[in-house]
C-alpha cells in the first residue's frame, strides 16, 4: 500500500516518455504495397506531446495527494517524482522546442543545409530543469515557497505552445513561432528562472482562509478567467500572473 503513491509517480513517468515519442516523430511512416515497401508522409503531431504533458501534471499533483492522503510520504516518493519531473517537463518540454526550432530553420533560406547547433539551444531546458529539481531535493525549505520557477509550470507553459500554434489561423502567431529567436529567448527565460534564487509561491494551501492565501485565490480567479476567454492562450498570461503575484513575496523577504 505505500508504493500506491509512488506507481502514481510511475505513470507521470510513462506520460512524459509518451511525452517525447509523439513530440519526435519523424512524420514519415513505412506502408507496404504489392510493390513493395513505400514512404507515406504523415504530419508532425507536435501537440500530442502536449496532451501527455498535461496527463502528466495532473498526475504529477495526485501523487502528492495520494501520499499525503495515505500519510505515505517517503524519501523514495520525493526522488522518485524529481526524476519522473525531469523527463515530463524537462525533456519532454525540450523535445517541443527542439522541433520548433527545427521547423524554424528548415523554414529560412538555405534552412535544410544549416548547421545542427542552432538546435541544441533546446537541450538547455532539460539541463535547467535536471538542475532546479536537485536543487529542490536538497533544500528543506521549499515546502510552501519555492526558489525559482518550479520545473511543471515551466514545462506546462511551453507545453501549451503547440496548442497555440495548431489552433490559431493568425499570420503573427505563425511569424512568432517559427522565429527561431522566439524559442532562444523562451530557452534563456525559462532556464534562468528555474535555476535562479527568485522567491516563488508555492500553490499549496495550508488552510482554505482566505486571508493567509490571497494571492493564490487571486492567481485561480484570474485564471478562470482568462480561460474562457482566451482558452488555450490563456496559459502563458497565468504564467506570467504567477510570477508577478509571487513578486510581493519577493519583496516582504528582501525587507527582512
Amino acid at each position: 500500500m505505500k508504493h500506491i503513491p509512488n506507481l502514481f509517480t510511475l505513470l507521470n513517468l510513462v506520460f512524459g516518455c509518451l511525452a517525447v515519442i509523439v513530440i519526435l516523430q519523424s512524420g514519415i511512416s513505412l506502408i507496404r504495397t504489392e510493390e513493395g515497401v513505400q514512404m507515406m508522409n504523415m504530419p508532425e503531431q507536435i501537440f500530442l506531446g502536449s496532451l501527455f504533458i498535461g496527463l502528466a501534471a495532473v498526475i504529477d499533483f495526485l501523487d502528492g495527494f495520494v501520499a499525503r492522503l495515505m500519510k505515505s510520504a517517503s524519501e523514495m516518493g520525493k526522488q522518485l517524482d524529481s526524476l519522473a519531473d525531469v523527463v515530463s517537463f524537462g525533456v519532454a518540454p525540450g523535445m517541443i522546442i527542439y522541433q520548433f526550432l527545427r521547423l524554424s530553420v528548415a523554414g529560412e533560406e538555405n534552412g535544410l543545409d544549416a548547421s545542427f547547433l542552432w538546435l541544441l539551444p533546446a537541450l538547455l531546458l532539460p539541463c535547467a530543469a535536471a538542475w532546479r529539481l536537485a536543487k529542490f531535493n536538497i533544500d528543506e525549505t521549499q515546502t510552501y515557497s519555492f526558489k525559482g520557477v518550479p520545473t511543471p509550470a515551466a514545462g506546462i507553459l511551453v507545453a501549451s505552445f503547440p496548442l497555440i500554434f495548431w489552433h490559431s489561423s493568425a499570420a503573427v502567431v505563425s511569424a512568432v513561432f517559427l522565429n527561431k529567436w522566439t524559442w532562444y529567448i523562451i530557452v534563456a527565460l525559462l532556464s534562468y528562472l528555474m535555476v535562479s534564487d527568485i522567491p516563488v509561491m508555492s500553490l499549496k494551501f495550508r488552510d482554505y482562509s482566505f486571508k493567509r492565501n490571497i494571492p493564490k485565490w487571486i492567481l485561480l480567479v484570474i485564471s478562470v478567467a482568462l480561460i474562457i476567454g482566451l482558452k488555450w492562450a490563456a496559459v502563458p498570461f497565468i504564467f506570467i500572473t504567477y510570477i508577478l503575484l509571487s513578486l510581493p513575496r519577493r519583496n516582504k523577504k528582501a525587507s527582512l
